[in-house]
């Protein structure tokens, strides 16, 4: 006898064995899967707060009198929109100033060059000296030496005039107002303070037993308190040294750009990742809530039984279960078909469980 002809009844065995889970998948008119142990990431969470990126204090360039503020606090400002205007009838006057010293300069130079260019086709003809040559040209030299001069004057003043025009560095929102309306200002003077909302970050003191872990896995989401769904981080930047009166360590969880709903000052959950588990998980699908209560239908057989669980966090489209469901155990993935079908059992001479 072969040996493939010696399997042959342990082949129908397992076929016997499997074939009324076949048709019991086969009859039923929702879709199942089965209670899967998967490895997932260990969490520690923890508090923090959201701070701005960045935030800073915009303060004057240039010496004048306050002439116009067009933003207050709490206001909105686009990157690039003006806030402060300061009174700049001297920077005009220093910039016409120093307009008519280049065309001076320029004209200088014209001369210069036309003289040069004569010098220099008479002594090629050698009927001028060469002490004469070398004049000519020194003169050219230092007439396009003051003409450099005179265009970086001019750059130098539209500079100082465009600083009587205070613009925004980012978009953002104004925290205080330095100066009021009419108020002599000189450099440095602080103008306004504000922050952007368009990068954010978290601000998590970090127990000493716990940097290890987050320093490998560099992996963290914040929890937001109102229950929306977490934001995985951009990246971590972890302080290198303790707080020598409490032993923490100061991270910082950046948020990506632009994110919604958060604010700086809250106060949000974050959940750093320091391992990983095995845990028992489901597809989102099959959980149904009944207010306050989370159940799945479990399958067994050809009979649905509600049952209650207690969900952890989710993952993706997988959800955790914490308690009431055992790895190898059949649910539906659609809980109205499933409980439709569970009122239909008593009909069909089927037990049920409640």
């Amino acid at each position: 006898m072969s040996t493939s002809i010696r399997a042959l009844p342990f082949l129908i065995h397992s076929l016997l064995a499997i074939l009324p889970a076949l048709l019991t998948a086969a009859e039923l008119p929702f879709p199942v899967a089965e209670v899967q142990l998967q490895t997932l990431p260990d969490e520690q969470v923890l508090d923090g707060v959201i701070e701005a990126v960045n935030r800073s204090t915009v303060s004057a360039q240039t010496a004048g009198r306050v002439e116009k503020i067009m933003v207050d606090v709490n206001d909105f400002v686009s990157q690039g929109a003006p806030i402060v205007r300061i009174r700049n009838i001297e920077q005009r006057a220093g910039l016409e100033q120093a307009q008519a010293s280049l065309r001076e300069a320029q004209a200088r130079f014209i001369e210069a060059d036309a003289e040069y260019k004569r010098i220099r086709g008479v002594y090629e003809k050698r009927l001028v000296s060469k002490a004469q040559m070398d004049s000519t040209t020194a003169t050219l030299n230092a007439a396009k030496a003051r003409l450099e001069a005179a265009e970086a004057g001019v750059a130098q003043a539209k500079e100082s005039l465009g600083y009587t025009i205070v613009n925004a560095p980012y978009s953002g929102i104004v925290l205080e107002r330095h100066v009021e309306l009419g108020e002599s200002v000189q450099p440095g003077k602080p103008l306004m303070t504000g922050f952007s909302l368009d990068e954010l970050r978290v601000v998590v003191n970090v127990p000493q037993r716990l940097i290890g872990p987050v320093r490998r896995y560099q992996q963290a989401r914040v929890l937001p308190l109102d229950g929306g769904p977490s934001i995985a981080a951009e990246k971590l930047t972890l302080f290198p040294y303790a707080d020598p009166q409490s032993n923490v360590f100061k991270v910082r969880v950046y948020l990506p750009e632009k994110t919604e709903n958060l604010y700086p000052g809250m106060f949000v959950k974050t959940a750093f990742r320091v391992g990983e588990d095995q845990r028992l998980t489901v597809p989102r699908t099959a959980l149904a809530q009944r207010g306050e209560v989370s159940a799945v239908y479990v399958v067994k057989h050809d009979q649905a039984s509600l049952r209650q669980v207690r969900p952890g966090r989710i993952e993706g489209d997988q959800v955790e279960i914490l308690a009431g469901l055992d790895a190898g155990e059949t649910v539906a993935l659609d809980p109205i078909q499933a409980g439709a079908y569970l009122k239909e059992q008593p009909k069909n001479g089927g037990p049920h469980d409640e």
